[in-house]
């Protein structure tokens, strides 16, 4: 082989050596490097749970997981016979309150005032005869004829008489005005508090129709149809389907500025396209979060931040839990 040859053939593969690294390059750029910017989040939405303040048997669940409710829809239906018995209770003694109350502001009965009216005149006829005759004895006292001793005694009976029909006079009003106003007043608060008890036991036996208070989707179902539950144990939860936002943990290296009021663009995997977020909220997540320690080389640490965010359009199709990549 000669010498000309043999630089060919060296020259031939340098250049094949260095198209190999070149291609294991581009290989490497396209299939290895990630954007180091690159941030996962993904969709949460807002939730409340349905519960009693009475416990009970679950007697009727009318929804099924997954069902979107409206305001007012009937979701389940609890047994509580203790609530109805104390319901009986409560409207006992309300009736007997107002029995109380009523009579308290008629007064006394018609036969009562009528039976004081006759002691009155009874009374006002006994003292009219002791006036005549007390009269007649003082005439008899001035002539001389009667002793003193007589005109006393026939005074004080007068008097006595006078005294006995003040008080049946004062008998006869108090059977017409009837009881006190302070006691009417009493009775009457004795109704209210009767008829408050009422309205408090009617508010447990709402409670055991339990109903929608916001619409949604019903996304958990606890107890069977059957189980007891206790006061304030949940028994479903609905999510609020029009509530809802992006979460996103992101290293305050990674913020750039970022700040509340500012749009994101998230690639949802879920439907392989982008959609519009606007931040609403930014905190950090404290010394318990995932943070990055870099004081070994001579820097500082960098702390994690929650950032949320809701989509400025509203579509149909987004689920709670579908993933988010946020691209800075």
């Amino acid at each position: 082989m000669s010498a000309k040859q043999q630089h060919n053939n060296i020259l031939l593969a340098v250049f094949g050596f260095m198209a190999v690294v070149a291609i294991v390059a581009l290989i490497g750029y396209f299939t290895l490097d990630r954007p180091a910017d690159d941030i996962q989040g993904e969709l949460e939405v807002s939730e409340y749970r349905v519960s009693s303040k009475v416990p009970g048997r679950i007697l009727e669940i009318r929804v099924k997981e997954g069902d979107f409710v409206r305001v007012g829809d009937t979701l389940a239906i609890i047994d509580a016979p203790e609530v109805r018995a104390k319901r009986t209770q409560a409207q006992s003694v309300e009736q007997a309150a107002s029995a109380m109350s009523e009579m308290a502001q008629r007064g006394a009965r018609r036969q009562q005032v009528q039976g004081a009216y006759q002691l009155w005149q009874q009374a006002k006829a006994g003292v009219e005869v002791a006036k005549k005759s007390y009269d007649r004895v003082q005439r008899l006292y001035d002539e001389g004829v009667m002793t003193a001793q007589k005109r006393d005694e026939a005074f004080a009976q007068y008097k006595a008489l006078e005294a006995q029909e003040k008080a049946a006079k004062s008998q006869y009003d108090l059977a017409v005005e009837g009881a006190r106003a302070e006691e009417k007043a009493a009775a009457a608060a004795k109704v209210n508090q009767a008829r408050g008890a009422v309205s408090e036991v009617d508010s447990y036996i709402r409670e055991t129709v339990q109903v929608a208070t916001m619409e949604g989707e019903v996304s958990n179902i606890y107890p069977k149809v059957g189980e007891l539950v206790g006061t304030g144990s949940p028994i479903m939860t609905i999510a609020m389907m029009d509530d809802m936002w992006g979460t996103f943990n992101v290293r305050e290296d990674q913020l750039n500025g970022l700040k509340i009021g500012d749009e994101l663009t998230a690639f949802c995997p879920a439907f392989n396209k982008d959609i519009q977020l606007k931040v609403y909220y930014i905190k950090d997540q404290g010394s318990f979060a995932v943070w990055k320690a870099t004081k070994a080389t001579g820097q500082y640490d960098l702390k994690t931040f929650e950032v949320k965010a809701r989509p400025t359009q509203k579509l149909e199709s987004l689920r709670p839990g579908m993933s988010l990549i946020l691209k800075r």
